[in-house]
């Protein structure tokens, strides 16, 4: 079992930064990918960035160019960091381990973009 804490997040004004990260209680050998996923009030979960175990990563069209996930070389450490954030960023943001075997998501960290 892999427990996933997320950090990081807060209160930001529009157009500001934060940087969130997700820690994994220990390392996993074989890593297909880990990702950032938020929640909005009333919506569904949905994609926000990944990055693949060889370091590919995509991003969500609403967030490219304002968003960047990186993980540290054991993979037991998933960063985002997001520029220029909008009203529309405010969610609850998880993050997801995905193994071939297993899905691990930690439990949330909130974010709420407003003046």
């Amino acid at each position: 079992q892999v427990q996933l804490v997320e950090s990081g997040g807060g209160l930001v004004q529009p157009g500001g930064s934060l940087k969130f990260s997700c820690t994994a209680s220990r390392q996993v050998f074989v890593v297909t990918n880990m990702a950032w996923f938020r929640q909005a009030p009333g919506k569904q979960r949905e994609f926000v960035a990944r990055i693949t175990w060889g370091g590919t990563t995509d991003y969500a069209d609403s967030v490219k160019g304002r968003f960047t996930i990186s993980r540290n070389a054991r993979g037991t450490l998933v960063n985002l960091q997001v520029n220029t954030q909008k009203v529309e960023d405010t969610a609850v943001y998880y993050c997801k381990l995905l193994t071939p075997r297993a899905e691990y998501w930690g439990q949330g960290t909130q974010v709420t973009v407003s003046s």
